[in-house]
């Protein structure tokens, strides 16, 4: 008798996928995408892709030519379930940094509200201050509690240049603030980069990983870690990272929701989206079959 498999999971067209010839981190006008968000969705749909990702400075130039209303019915036509939304930082900080981050919060949580968005994602101190845990879990419960009022979810991202770089520090903290709609974002490429084991990430408590996203790399970093994340991921398979054992991790955690894919390569931003978008979903489920077969 032939042993069941795992069903494969459904698939999000991360917003640096999709966006074109941008300048990520950059100022808004040029880090919004330069092609229109219709096309970029029914490519996505075509595709295959269930879910879409926004950045904040796409958001915000797609709402001067759609409403909340068109974009529901544009993402719902193509078949896009799991909208995602990033990306805020300044959330531990006062002050000026705090007050930045609140803004693109507040949009945030607009569009979240208004699109079904299955989860808004947060990022640690960049910077990597080493602020106190109950601080930390003070200020997260916070944007939990925010995104609970409309529906929506908070995802943490464990970076390796950031105050969250372990899989122990982010455990800490979702586990700390205890909030159902708040966990963990794993990015193959940050676990990798940061050595961290696939058999932490397989350890996680269930219920703790929210979200997941794959990549790929080269084994060797060029540049800084910024640049090198900005600038050189590779499709699924075509670098040096352990995909189809990621992937068994996570099977092995449980985990068994939606997955991004995350290509932010400057080679890619020069081809035409939907070609990225195609290769980007074929080379991912080679590794699920690759995992599983």
């Amino acid at each position: 008798m032939e042993e069941s498999r795992l069903p494969e999971p459904e698939f999000i067209a991360t917003y640096w996928t999709h966006a074109g010839k941008v300048v990520p981190l950059g100022a808004p006008e040029d880090e919004a995408s330069p092609h229109d968000f219709r096309l970029r969705v029914e490519a996505a749909g075509r595709a295959g892709y269930r879910g879409f990702g926004l950045m904040h400075s796409d958001l915000m130039k797609t709402r001067q030519q759609y409403s909340f209303t068109d974009m529901k019915t544009i993402l719902n036509d193509n078949g896009l379930v799991h909208i995602e939304f990033e990306f805020v930082v300044g959330w531990l900080e006062d002050g000026a940094g705090a007050a930045a981050g609140e803004q693109v919060m507040n949009d945030l949580l607009e569009a979240a509200s208004a699109l079904n968005g299955r989860h808004i994602k947060v990022g640690p101190d960049m910077a990597g201050k080493p602020w106190p845990l109950p601080h930390m879990i003070e200020r997260f419960t916070g944007l939990c509690d925010r995104a609970q009022e409309v529906g929506t979810a908070i995802s943490i991202e464990i970076m390796p240049w950031s105050n969250i770089a372990t899989v122990a520090d982010g455990v800490a903290l979702v586990e700390g603030a205890g909030c159902a709609n708040g966990g963990l974002l794993i990015d193959i490429w940050h676990i990798a980069r940061a050595n961290i084991p696939y058999a932490e990430v397989a350890a996680i408590p269930a219920g703790l990983i929210h979200h997941v996203e794959l990549n790929d790399a080269r084994k060797e970093v060029v540049g800084t870690l910024i640049e090198d994340t900005l600038d050189r991921r590779l499709h699924c398979g075509f670098g040096d990272f352990d995909v189809p054992r990621f992937i068994a991790a996570l099977d092995e955690q449980g985990y068994a929701g939606p997955v991004g894919i995350e290509i932010i390569s400057v080679i890619e931003r020069e081809r035409p989206f939907s070609d990225v978008l195609n290769d980007a979903i074929s080379a991912a489920k080679r590794q699920y079959l690759l995992s599983r077969g």
